[in-house]
Order: structure tokens, then sequence, then C-alpha cells
């Protein structure tokens, strides 16, 4: 088969399956939600531990996990007053850890 054929052949997705996949790649963007993938890919932590662990406010940890819970990546649970935050499933972390493994090469 040539080149042509197999471009020719090539199923395209439709344009919201393009747009959605835009929105998940760029919750990838941000090196401060990357930081937050890396700590809650090895347990699940409330916002006062990931400020602690990244060294950054309070009020920015806040921010992303918000956009995060917006895009169904992270999910929560409350425990009394604190609010513990994990990864909302594995897709998430084999995303994470393919696109770690990619920069690593």
């Amino acid at each position: 088969m040539s080149n042509k054929e197999l471009i020719e052949n090539c199923v395209l997705l439709d344009q919201k399956s393009y747009e959605d996949l835009t929105y998940l790649f760029k919750m990838f963007a941000d090196s401060t939600r990357l930081k937050i993938f890396t700590v809650l890919a090895y347990k699940e932590c409330s916002v006062n531990e990931l400020t602690e662990v990244l060294g950054v406010t309070q009020s920015a940890v806040s921010h992303q996990l918000s956009t995060l819970r917006a895009a169904n990546l992270v999910k929560y649970r409350k425990d009394k007053q604190t609010v513990y935050y994990s990864l909302q499933d594995n897709h998430v972390m084999m995303i994470f850890k393919q696109a770690l493994e990619h920069v690593k090469e």
C-alpha cells in the first residue's frame, strides 16, 4: 500500500473528539499541575499537604485542583473538615506515566 493510500484510508475523528483531546492535553501543560499529578500518583493528599510538598501557595494549589476537577482528572473525598484529592482513575496515571517515559528517552 502506498503512502497516499495509507493517508487516504486514515480515519479522522469527529471535531468534538479533537477538541476534547486538546482540552485534555492542555491540562498537562502547566508545571504546577504536573507536580500535583506526580504527588497524587503516590497517594491522596489534602490541599495543605500538597502546598507543603510543592512549596506553592494554598491559593495556587486550590486553583489548579479546581481546574483538574473540572476536567475530571482528579477526584476528592471529605473526611470531617479535610478534603483529600486523588487521581480520577488509572487512565490519568497511564497518560502521565507514558508522557514521562517519552521525555526521559
